[in-house]
C-alpha cells in the first residue's frame, strides 16, 4: 500500500465517521442562530451584547443563515456569544467515501468499456453481455488500485 493509498484511507475514515455521526442531522428551517437563541431563551438584544453587535446584526446573521449566505466566522462568533460552538461538516450525499470513489471508478470503467465496444463493434468483434460486465468489473477494480489522473474528471 502507498503513503499516497494510506493517507486517502485516513481521510476517508475520518469522513465516514462523521457522516455516521450527522447521518440524520438537518438544519432547522429557522436556522441554527435562531433556534440555539430560542432555546436558551435569549433575545437579539442579549445575544447583540455579548458579540459587541447591534441587535439588527443579529438578526440579520440569522436571515442570512437561512438564506445561505452567512460566513463561517459570523457563525463562529455569535455561536459563542450564545455560549456555544460552530462546526460543520462535509459528508457524503450517501453512504461512505469508498462508495462515492467506487461509484466513480464505476462510471469511468463503463464509458471506456462502452467506447471500445463501439469501435469493436464496427469491427464485427463485439463481447457478449457477461464479457462486457466482466470487463467492466475488472476495469472498475483496476481504477481503484491505481486511480487515473483523469479520475475525477467528467467521462465525456
Amino acid at each position: 500500500m502507498t503513503v499516497k493509498t494510506t493517507a486517502r484511507k485516513q481521510y476517508s475514515q475520518i469522513v465516514d465517521r462523521m457522516a455516521e455521526r450527522l447521518a440524520t442531522a438537518a438544519t432547522p428551517p429557522e436556522g441554527w442562530l435562531t433556534v440555539l437563541r430560542k432555546a436558551l431563551g435569549m433575545s437579539g438584544s442579549d445575544v447583540a451584547a455579548r458579540a459587541g453587535v447591534s441587535r439588527n446584526a443579529v438578526y440579520q446573521a440569522e436571515r442570512n443563515e437561512r438564506d445561505g449566505a452567512i460566513t463561517i466566522n459570523q457563525m463562529q462568533k455569535l455561536a459563542q456569544a450564545m455560549g456555544g460552538r460552530f462546526v460543520y461538516a462535509i459528508i457524503p450525499e450517501e453512504g461512505n467515501a469508498d462508495s462515492l470513489i467506487r461509484a466513480q471508478a464505476r462510471r469511468k470503467a463503463e464509458a471506456r468499456v462502452q467506447r471500445a465496444s463501439a469501435h469493436m463493434a464496427l469491427e464485427k468483434q463485439s463481447l457478449t453481455s457477461a464479457q462486457t460486465a466482466q470487463r467492466v468489473d475488472d476495469l472498475t477494480d483496476e481504477m481503484l488500485r491505481d486511480a487515473p489522473s483523469d479520475f475525477w474528471k467528467s467521462n465525456d
